[in-house]
């Protein structure tokens, strides 16, 4: 119920029509970036970015966007140990987080069912499947889940991108005479840095032999789908940037029934951004390398990533 409104075949266009609209939410973040001598990527770009679509997406008013942000900025943080901080006080300020993201939505949900609008809540609130309508529990344990995991995986793929292209600047030069070199780019990224490095405790609902070993059914599993995507045995130079791959296969978004129905978006956002920083910024470079990253097993990529370049070009 939640795929068909997001991608084909029942919305062919819901993330292309948004096309226009993600180009100016990019350019006006580059537009605002101020002091090129010193540019935190992550918080003054990759992460505001996606929180925003996501807003656009669900259709939360533009007035109430800045709640968003704060309450997906303090829910965003409790995803990653912090050693230095109170225990009880960070999960105080997620708990109220989440109860008042929840309560927003809640009020959300219930106007778009008396008064739908253009907008994917709405769709979601009203749609009718094999079983009904999706409870309010349902669409808000979804609003927050494409919330969550819409908006931290796509701030790493952002951000361990612009890194990856600093590291590779044949690369970055040949995106800025070429924008669409931007599609191989990121199916590359998506393999070679995945924002989600494993997905934990998995359980196999069968016997399976790998590699001459069999793991029994009931077994607990971690995937490690980063692993994975530098499979010797499955790519050449598995650990070379090479986004001229013929056969660029990743496991960055899972496969089957239960591939992440956001790829179609994450890919959109990325490629939109990468190419608008590779043309605008004015030759950039990492100021630090390597930058901090997050301490999270699970999501990948730096916490911040100062940069400087020359300028800003229009």
């Amino acid at each position: 119920m939640t795929n068909r409104h997001f991608g084909p075949p029942h919305s062919p266009h819901r993330v292309d029509g948004m096309r226009g609209e993600l180009h100016d939410i990019v350019a006006g973040l580059i537009d605002g970036i101020g002091d090129p001598g010193r540019i935190d990527l992550v918080d003054q770009f990759s992460y505001p970015f996606p929180v925003t679509v996501i807003c656009r997406l669900l259709g939360v008013p533009r007035e109430d966007e800045a709640r968003f942000h704060t309450w997906a900025d303090t829910i965003a943080a409790s995803l990653d140990p912090d050693p230095d901080a109170d225990p009880a006080e960070r999960g105080k300020d997620s708990h109220d987080a989440r109860m008042q993201l929840g309560m927003y939505l809640a009020g959300l949900i219930e106007e778009r069912r008396k008064s739908p609008r253009d907008d994917m809540l709405s769709e979601l609130a009203t749609a009718k499947g094999p079983d009904g309508t999706m409870t309010t529990m349902e669409l808000l344990s979804t609003a927050a889940l494409l919330l969550i995991a819409g908006h931290e995986t796509t701030v790493n793929l952002v951000t361990n991108g612009m890194l990856t292209l600093l590291r590779n600047p044949d690369v970055l030069r040949r995106l800025r005479a070429d924008p669409r070199l931007a599609v191989p780019i990121v199916e590359e990224l998506l393999r070679f840095e995945p924002p989600v490095q494993l997905l934990p405790q998995r359980t196999t609902l069968a016997d399976i032999e790998v590699h001459g070993v069999t793991i029994p059914k009931g077994a607990s599993l971690w995937l490690v789908l980063a692993s994975g995507n530098r499979d010797p045995q499955r790519f050449e130079d598995p650990d070379r940037f090479d986004p001229d791959r013929r056969d660029i296969q990743h496991l960055g978004f899972g496969s089957g029934i239960h591939i992440c129905f956001g790829a179609p978006l994450a890919r959109l956002e990325a490629q939109l951004a990468l190419s608008e920083l590779a043309r605008r910024l004015d030759n950039p470079r990492l100021l630090e390398d390597p930058p901090p990253y997050r301490q999270n097993a699970v999501l990948r990529g730096p916490r911040h990533l100062p940069i400087a370049c020359d300028g800003i070009r229009p």
